[in-house]
């Protein structure tokens, strides 16, 4: 007589429910996304100095309606002084017989790619300066903001630089006016159409913002390489506002009693280099302006150092030029037109270079010495 057979528990063959099955699948799948999400938060700021995007350190300004960067903002990489520029705190009002410089520019001027406020184009070339001339007391301000183009700066010279007095005043501008202007061409044609940056997961998430400005930049040099949807040519007063823009803020800050420089245009796109290079090279600035090519990017920015050139000459500024000084490699630049450390390095030595052997420039320092001759102890 066989023995009576055990009941088989109803739990030992249970199997998941669906519904079980797609809980665990989601909760594998939204902490994969944590994870990731902490790992490009850890790289950004391994590289930029903050966990978060780039548009945290700045805020808009009640007093002057300016976006500018937070006074006290700190982060690995930057550190913003209580008057809302990067780099050191100066005394305000200027100490007698400082000479102060102010670098004028948008986001190529305030840098937040370099890896330190000392590793800026502006602080070295100040530091440069000093060393030159050490018995002459200079500080700096760079009011550098980035996405700003020439009409903003001028806003910012009369409500944040004039009270601060500056001596010499180095002015760097162009992508910013280029982009507006070659955008209301792109417009008027039917080319282009404003559309928000990212949606709102990207303003959350960095991982999700970072992947729709990647698939963006895929996008556009895949239509660059179709050769659909661009601007075919630039008129020939390409870049009129702009040297109108440009000869009212040089006038103006020569009105302040400063001594003005302009520098020309420097990109890594080369003419001399491939089409594959400098459809690379080209990335960033097609991201913003994907109704241009390469070739109308180099074209652009040749005319509008024309006019750097032209505005120069007619205002008396001293002309920073040998804008190829710097190697359009990735060596030297981060992306389009944003300096690797190495770049600002280079940018600074070029800039450095052109003061120093420049006449207004030493008169300048002989007006400065004359007026307040350094104490003798």
């Amino acid at each position: 007589m066989e023995p009576p057979s055990r009941p088989v528990s109803s739990h030992s063959t249970r199997t998941p429910s669906r519904h079980s099955v797609w809980f665990t699948y989601a909760i594998i799948i939204v902490l994969t996304l944590l994870l990731v999400e902490g790992v490009v938060r850890v790289r950004q700021w391994w590289y930029y100095g903050a966990a978060e995007t780039l548009d945290n350190a700045y805020h808009d300004d009640q007093k002057t309606g300016l976006r500018t960067p937070i006074p006290n903002y700190e982060s690995r990489s930057t550190k913003i002084n209580s008057l809302g520029f990067r780099g050191p705190e100066i005394t305000v009002p200027k100490p007698p017989g400082t000479l102060r410089i102010a670098f004028l520019g948008g986001s190529t001027t305030y840098c937040a790619e370099a890896s330190s406020n000392e590793a800026v184009w502006p602080h070295r070339v100040w530091q440069q300066l000093q060393e030159a001339f050490p018995q002459m007391p200079m500080d700096y301000v760079n009011a550098g903001i980035p996405g700003i183009a020439v009409p903003t700066s001028l806003k910012d010279l009369r409500l944040r630089l004039a009270p601060l007095q500056p001596d010499l005043l180095i002015i760097y501008h162009a992508s910013n006016d280029m982009s507006w202007e070659a955008r209301q061409l792109a417009i008027a044609q039917g080319l282009y159409q404003k559309k928000k940056e990212t949606g709102l997961l990207g303003e959350y998430s960095l991982f999700w913002f970072l992947m729709e400005k990647n698939l963006r930049l895929w996008k556009v040099q895949h239509q660059e390489r179709d050769g659909h949807h661009h601007l075919s040519t630039l008129p020939p007063d390409f870049g009129q506002q702009f040297g109108k823009n440009l000869t009212e803020l040089v006038r103006e800050s020569q009105n302040l009693g400063g001594l003005v420089a302009l520098i020309t245009w420097s990109q890594q796109m080369r003419a001399d280099h491939s089409a594959a290079d400098n459809l690379k090279a080209a990335a960033s600035s097609l991201y913003y302006m994907p109704f241009m090519t390469p070739e109308l990017l180099l074209q652009g920015f040749g005319m509008y150092n024309q006019i750097i050139i032209k505005t120069a000459r007619e205002t008396g500024s001293i002309l920073i030029g040998d804008e190829n000084a710097i190697p359009g490699d990735p060596l030297h630049f981060n992306d389009s037109i944003h300096f690797t450390d190495a770049g600002n390095k280079a940018m600074a030595d070029r800039v450095a270079k052109a003061l120093l052997t420049s006449e207004a420039f030493k008169q300048l320092m002989i007006n400065k010495q004359t007026k307040h001759p350094p104490s003798r102890e």
